[in-house]
Formats: C-alpha cells, sequence, structure tokens
C-alpha cells in the first residue's frame, strides 16, 4: 500500500492510503474542518468522484493515482496559490526519477524532434504532460476555518494505468508509454520531491527559484499559443511566466498580456472549444 518517502517521515507529513475514495481533495478539506492541521497526506489507487477545474469531474480507474495534501497550518492565502507550481514540479521530477525506463527509451528520437526539451513538461497553469499529452491534472483548493485559519488542499491525479477518453486534447498514461510503474511507486516518490520543492518555495520566499526551476519545464514556451480568459480568446507567443506566475503572452499586435488564470491552448490555430 501507499508509505511515505523517508525524507517525508523525517520533515513531519503523515498519511493515510485508500483504494478508493470518491474525492481525495474533498477528504482533505473534511479533515481539516474537524481540525486537523497536516501536513497530511491523502492517497488512493481509485476516486469516483474527483473533480478538476472549473467544477469538471475528474474521475480515475483502479490503479491511477488521486493524492491530496493538506496544509492548515501557518500559510497565507497570498502567497498559497502559487503552490500548485510547487506539485507540478515535484511531480514532473518524482515523474523523472521513478520512470526512467521512458526517457530512456524514447530518448534519442525524442530530443532530436524536440531540442532536448524535458519529455515530462509542465503546461500552464497545473498539468503535467507527457510528450505533449495531458499525463497529470493538479487542483487547489481552500477553506477559511472556524477558528480562522486558512486551509489549503493539494490535489494530483495521474493517469498511471489508463487516461480518460473522449477528451478535447490529447491524454496519456504511464502504462501507454510503456512504463510498468504503480502508483504507491510513484507517490513515494512524489513526497520525496515535494519535501524539497516546498523547502525552496520557503513560505513564498523561494517563489523565484520555483519560478525559473518551472521554466526549465515549461511546455510550449516561445511558441504559439491561444488561452480563453472567460469569454475572449487571446492568441500570440508564450513568453514567460512573471514573478507571480502568471502567464506573459505576446499578442499579434505586439502587446504583452498578463493572465492570471486561462486555457491554454498550443498552436497558432489552437482550438478553444471547450
Amino acid at each position: 500500500m501507499f508509505t511515505l518517502a523517508p525524507e517525508a517521515l523525517e520533515a513531519g507529513y503523515r498519511l493515510e492510503g485508500f483504494d478508493a475514495v470518491g474525492s481525495t481533495n474533498a477528504l482533505g478539506l473534511e479533515r481539516a474542518a474537524a481540525g486537523e492541521r497536516g501536513p497530511l497526506w491523502l492517497a488512493a489507487l481509485q476516486q469516483t468522484s474527483g473533480r478538476g477545474r472549473r467544477g469538471r469531474d475528474w474521475a480515475s480507474p483502479h490503479g491511477n493515482l488521486a493524492a491530496s495534501l493538506l496544509l492548515a497550518d501557518g500559510l497565507e492565502p497570498a502567497t498559497a496559490a502559487s503552490l500548485g507550481f510547487v506539485a507540478g514540479l515535484s511531480l514532473a521530477d518524482a515523474l523523472e526519477r521513478a520512470a526512467p525506463e521512458i526517457q530512456m527509451r524514447m530518448a534519442p528520437d525524442y530530443a532530436q524532434d524536440h531540442k532536448a526539451r524535458p519529455l515530462f513538461q509542465l503546461k500552464w497553469p497545473n498539468d503535467v504532460l507527457a510528450d505533449g499529452a495531458k499525463l497529470s491534472g493538479i487542483l487547489l483548493e481552500s477553506s477559511i476555518l472556524q477558528d480562522g485559519r486558512f486551509a489549503v488542499v493539494i490535489g494530483i491525479g495521474v493517469n498511471v494505468v489508463a487516461a480518460p477518453e473522449g477528451l478535447p486534447y490529447p491524454a496519456s498514461s504511464l502504462a501507454a508509454l510503456g512504463s510498468g510503474l504503480k502508483a504507491e511507486e510513484l507517490f513515494e516518490m512524489l513526497s520525496a520531491c515535494w519535501v524539497q520543492n516546498y523547502r525552496l518555495w520557503n513560505k513564498g520566499r523561494g517563489l523565484p527559484a520555483i519560478r525559473d526551476r518551472w521554466l526549465e519545464k515549461a511546455a510550449g514556451l516561445g511558441g504559439e499559443v491561444a488561452v480563453r480568459v472567460d469569454e475572449r480568446v487571446v492568441r500570440g507567443v508564450f513568453e514567460t511566466i512573471d514573478e507571480s506566475c502568471r502567464f506573459v503572452i505576446r499578442e499579434n499586435d505586439g502587446t504583452r498580456t498578463r493572465i492570471a488564470a486561462g486555457d491554454v491552448h498550443f498552436g497558432a490555430v489552437a482550438s478553444v472549444r471547450q
């Protein structure tokens, strides 16, 4: 079953593991409301009523990874929003370390076609891609508790054995990429990589270092994108993310626009129908 890495145990993290739950994020918020202060990981092999951004359903078959981390002590809402970038980095690091056979098998052709960009890339704001297809989604949810404390739950879903079908974008799984890695093995590595990146983040003071590391793995950087922001579609080139981790796009007329929330689609004629 699920276990924490030694680094996580030493740092005071705790774990509840499940075969199946409705939603690890919902369970984390329930634990916070009941007085749990964290840091507490909740991990499951199946999620039956999970949710993604903007209320989208995110259920998963048995064998995929659903993990949520509850933090409810000493965080500030203004800085906690950037923890999604810490989570994405931590998962990409864990995948690189726990599934090296994928990179070794694909490395020659991938490097030639993609100018040595990493196989596991980070799509702003909250996805992890493998060879351009969605492998993981990350969702932050927060709550102000009755005693005034701020709680945040960082949910991470990974397609380990299977990816959802019928999506408007490419999706893949570790199994489809030729990896026999199990969800439990990936979680243990994730718990170790989180500790390292969370210390680097340092209550938001280390966000510039997180931003630099994130950009090294950024998907679509320097390429053409379309971003849906409410009812508007912004088209241009993905230049960077700024000091607040907002998406910076140079529009076709030369205007530089900073976007705090939106759906990003790659390519000059990217579809924005969702």
